[in-house]
């Protein structure tokens, strides 16, 4: 494998909320066997009616619709795109939310082309006024009256976080909408909002993630960042707070800050740098199995606990009836509903759930970033890719090989900063690597690898949690984390391949660290049954494999151990076929 770059992922979708869920779930449900495109018909017809909580339900109905893949032709028939970009500037700030959560779904279920003709469809227009008048309603809100001010703040605040995702999923596929981000300013924008992360980490981690995309392959923009930006940022990265939200948004500034790497100054990188490292560290050093178990098991709690409450609550006022006036009198009951709900990733009675799924996102992010940190600037992006996708590859490998007497020409290389950072800073202070006999001692320089950094890398390629995977299969709404602790998995093995590949063999803890480490990955490949079904982990296990038999093999370190010990004589073949025969060396 070559150049590592963020792929794009499935989007947290908005969630209709309130009096309009029931027609949304109506219109989810009228898709089926429709062929006139008869509820997108209906839905669109309703954003023009005169009344504002009609047009609000049919946003909902149509942020449910779009998640369903048939009803997407039917509704770029109807230029849906059109209808619904001027209700981002609807005078009811609860139309332009929900006019915002179905171009978030619609740009987020869409995929590229979506996104693309929604450019086409002039949708930057109206989203960049949306968010610049947000930014000027938080300004004014300021000094808004007492009784106003906080309902007016966190409606204004879930719109922006709404419009962000919209923004964030569009530049994310379209060259066209940068362009449009750099050319409007959009920059002085979102740093606003990610400023406000003290009080609303929701709409800081939007604004994060959509940071990460600008900022990437984007000097026009770098021009951009001042003094007070970066101090913006840094804020944000070294906030006190500890919570999982804030762990993925530092880690999400970080992966910007090092996007803005080619801006800071020289005599700033190495500290920088060395921020950055810590943060990812951190994030990995936390063990997201046991995380998992004990959160869910803190919801099981609290949602006990709230039974028992609501029992009590119950048995106490069962003689005390309310008469149809007296129920008349309580004002507003749908927006009480609303002014409880964040249309994010989970409703916020989810917390254990949220915060954990943060926690997941936080470590496969900051492999992500690593991976991209060990790789160098040339080939081309497209280049690696082309490479990595034909036999070419192994033509290639094979000639560095070959052509430098026996020194493996490596595609992967780091700068003085980095190498520092992750010889000296990251890698020093625990010592016990992946459950086998081999220990490295405290602060022995050379033999960091698998101590703290190469530990918690090593660790996230093994098999996620059993326990922790077993709870989640058996819930319906933790049961998605089951997959994304695979990814991780993937991750690791993606980032463990580019260590093995750039360090030093004496980095990597010597010769009988890389055959301890070989004698893992081939036990973890071969311990899977039905490995071959499982793509992405193939790929990922079979390219760190193959670049640490290429280290390996360029020292002339024995593997006959590593193969004997851990790979049975029947799928010996499979071995040879996935870590490509011509790199073992003479005594396998």
């Amino acid at each position: 494998m070559g150049k590592s770059r963020t792929k794009r992922f499935k989007r947290p979708q908005f969630s209709p909320t309130g009096d309009c869920q029931a027609e949304a779930a109506g219109a989810a449900n009228g898709t089926e066997g429709e062929e006139d495109d008869g509820p997108a018909a209906e839905l669109l017809e309703k954003l023009q009616h005169p009344s504002a909580e009609v047009r609000e339900c049919a946003c909902a109905g149509l942020a449910r619709l779009v998640q369903q893949r048939p009803a997407l032709p039917g509704l770029a028939r109807r230029d849906a795109v059109r209808r619904l970009g001027p209700l981002l500037l609807d005078p009811s700030l609860a139309v332009r939310e929900t006019a915002a959560g179905a171009l978030r779904n619609l740009s987020a279920c869409g995929g590229f082309d979506v996104c693309d003709d929604m450019v086409t469809k002039d949708i930057m227009t109206p989203l960049v006024a949306l968010l610049k008048e947000c930014s000027a309603g938080l300004d004014s809100n300021e000094m808004s009256p007492q009784e106003k001010k906080d309902q007016n703040r966190n409606s204004i605040e879930n719109i922006a976080n709404e419009a962000m995702n919209v923004l964030w999923n569009i530049c994310e596929c379209s060259s066209r909408a940068v362009s449009i981000f750099n050319k409007e300013g959009c920059l002085e924008i979102v740093l606003k909002y990610l400023s406000r992360f003290p009080t609303n980490v929701d709409l800081a981690i939007s604004v994060a993630y959509c940071l990460q995309t600008v900022t990437e392959d984007n000097p026009e923009l770098l021009k951009s960042f001042s003094a007070p930006a970066l101090s913006v940022l840094e804020s944000a990265m070294l906030s006190p707070v500890s919570s999982m939200e804030y762990i993925l948004l530092k880690t999400l500034v970080a992966g910007t800050i090092w996007n803005l790497k080619d801006i800071i100054p020289s005599k700033s990188q190495a500290e920088i740098i060395n921020a950055i490292l810590k943060i990812l560290s951190d994030v990995l050093d936390l063990d997201a199995g046991e995380t998992v178990i004990r959160m869910h098991e803190a919801e099981k709690q609290r949602l006990e606990a709230a039974a028992e409450t609501e029992d009590v609550l119950e048995s106490t006022s069962c003689g005390s009836l309310m008469e149809d006036d007296e129920m008349e009198e309580i004002p507003h009951k749908r927006k009480v509903r609303r002014k409880t709900f964040i249309s994010d990733l989970l409703p916020p009675t989810d917390k254990e759930l949220r915060e954990t799924i943060a926690l997941l996102t936080a470590q496969q992010t900051a492999l992500e970033i690593i991976v991209n940190m060990c790789c160098s600037e040339d080939p081309s992006d497209d280049e690696w890719e082309e490479l990595s996708s034909s036999d070419e590859s192994d033509a290639f490998m094979e000639n560095s090989f070959s052509e430098c007497g026996g020194q493996l020409l490596s595609p992967l290389c780091l700068s003085h900063e980095v190498h520092t950072a992750f010889t000296n800073y990251l890698i020093p202070k625990k010592v016990v690597c992946f459950k086998s006999n081999l220990i490295v001692e405290h602060g022995k320089g050379l033999r960091e690898l698998f101590t703290v950094y190469a530990k918690e890398i090593f660790e996230k390629t093994t098999f996620p949690n059993s326990t922790a995977v077993d709870i989640c299969s058996r819930s319906p709404t933790w049961k998605s984390l089951v997959r994304k602790m695979n990814t991780i998995q993937c991750r690791a093995l993606v980032c463990l391949q580019s260590l093995v590949s750039l360090l030093d063999v004496d980095h990597l803890g010597g010769p009988a660290a890389l055959q301890t480490l070989a004698q893992h990955l081939s036990q973890l490949l071969f311990s899977q049954p039905d490995f071959a079904k499982h793509v992405d982990f193939l790929e990922a296990i079979s390219s760190a494999l193959r670049a640490l038999l290429q280290t390996m093999a360029s020292k002339n370190i024995s593997q006959q151990l590593c193969m004997v010990t851990v790979v049975p004589i029947s799928l010996m073949g499979k071995w040879r076929d996935l870590c490509r025969g011509e790199y073992l060396t003479q005594d396998c």
